[in-house]
């Protein structure tokens, strides 16, 4: 086959972020398809023009210059989407395919996605990473009632144009079918475990710690990811605060960045634990994400207490922990915390008492049996049901049966 692969926010290992979309891209080519990656150039945008191309693991990665940033405007992030969506419009409909395969966010990235199919007659599949509009609408980032008209339009005309729809999660299939769509039509393809990137071994944490002070045989919890409203990340800054007065040698490491950064920073200080047991380290790329999770007695993954967010959580700090063979923490139910209960990798934090939470955390992180058994039982559940092999290939047998 040869594929053409949407994705506006691509990110190869060297980059800070996700790369599901890399680890798909790169296993689809090793599998003899040639792959067609359309994506932006974000961070160093300024000052670029027209479209690059470059070879990543096999991957034909194509570069538009977009500028873009999380702590951008809502308005700001809008122009970039659509500006994006109409390069990748004429760039796609010129590359000649078999599929073309759209995944969101953003929903707009559906614009391209149809205009190449139509065009050249090939099926398009869509994957739902993210129910867009249902967060921005439930935080507040959308509210004008003809903005949200048109995108629940936007969203069923993504649905509806596509032969196949890969959904992340239980509940966002669940959300698909709602709207009609056939639910024959639609897999279930969770985020994955990069086996290979964290498998780096306990040496690996060892070493990091003694080139930090203030960390070293410091009881570890690490936060990895970004640092947006919809991550809350001012409840770890609540919890460092409780911890402190039970427990002051639990250290808590955040690496990652977002629009709620100087926020989180400020609120830390403002409570005494930034530089005490909270620390802030920044954006990474994700090649660095290993040392600190095998540095890690435990990590956490956070979400805000709203429903439409737990329900479909598919955060890439769960599954990366199940990598590295380190227990999780979760302060939201939904359906990866259920199975982390169920698979005893992990457990639930009070989500609106962080003094009950701090409790949790400090019984658990002392019960060095659990811990290790925990952490066993991880890697094995991502070995077993989370290997990126394994969900290549259901999306490669996805994307065959929508080409035939």
């Amino acid at each position: 086959m040869k594929i053409i692969y949407l994705h506006q926010y691509f990110n190869t290992p060297s980059m800070p972020g996700g790369t599901r979309s890399y680890e798909m891209a790169r296993r689809l080519a090793s599998y003899d398809h040639e792959v067609h990656m359309v994506t932006s150039l974000r961070e160093s945008a300024v000052g670029q023009k027209g479209w690059r191309t470059t070879d990543e693991a096999g991957i034909h990665v194509h570069w538009f210059p977009v500028p873009y940033s999380n702590k951008m405007s809502f308005g700001a992030r809008i122009k970039a989407f659509l500006s994006f969506a109409w390069a990748a419009s004429i760039k796609a409909a010129s590359i000649k395919a078999d599929v073309v395969f759209a995944t969101s966010t953003p929903l707009t990235i559906a614009i391209p996605a149809f205009y190449a199919s139509r065009r050249q007659k090939i099926p398009m599949v869509f994957e739902v990473r993210d129910l867009w509009p249902d967060g921005p609408i439930a935080i507040g980032a959308i509210r004008n009632p003809l903005l949200i008209y048109l995108a629940r339009r936007l969203e069923r005309f993504a649905y509806f144009s596509s032969a196949r729809i890969v959904a992340l999660a239980p509940g966002m299939k669940e959300k698909v079918v709602s709207t009609g769509y056939s639910p024959e039509k639609v897999k279930v393809i969770p985020n994955g475990c990069d086996l290979e990137l964290f498998s780096v071994g306990d040496a690996v944490g060892k070493e990091l710690r003694l080139k930090h002070d203030w960390l070293r045989d410091r009881p570890l919890v690490v936060y990895a990811g970004a640092i947006g409203k919809v991550n809350g990340v001012d409840y770890l800054v609540r919890l460092a605060e409780q911890t402190k007065r039970i427990e002051p040698r639990v250290c808590f490491v955040v690496v990652g960045d977002g629009s709620e950064y100087s926020e989180v920073r400020k609120k830390a200080g403002e409570r005494g634990v930034l530089g005490e047991n909270f620390f802030l380290l920044g954006q990474v790329p994700k090649t660095d994400v290993p040392a600190w999770l095998s540095a890690a007695d435990l990590a956490v993954s956070l979400i805000i207490d709203r429903e439409v967010f737990w329900v479909n959580a598919v955060t890439n700090k769960f599954f990366d922990a199940l990598a590295a063979g380190r227990p999780i923490a979760n302060n939201h139910a939904g359906w990866q915390s259920a199975l982390a209960v169920r698979e005893d990798v992990g457990f639930i934090l009070d989500a609106a008492d962080t003094e009950l939470a701090a409790g949790q955390l400090i019984r658990r992180l002392r019960d060095k049996t659990w811990l290790m058994t925990a952490g066993k039982k991880a890697r094995a559940l991502a070995e077993n049901r989370f290997s990126r092999d394994i969900l290549a290939k259901e999306l490669e047998e996805l994307l065959l049966e929508a080409v035939k």
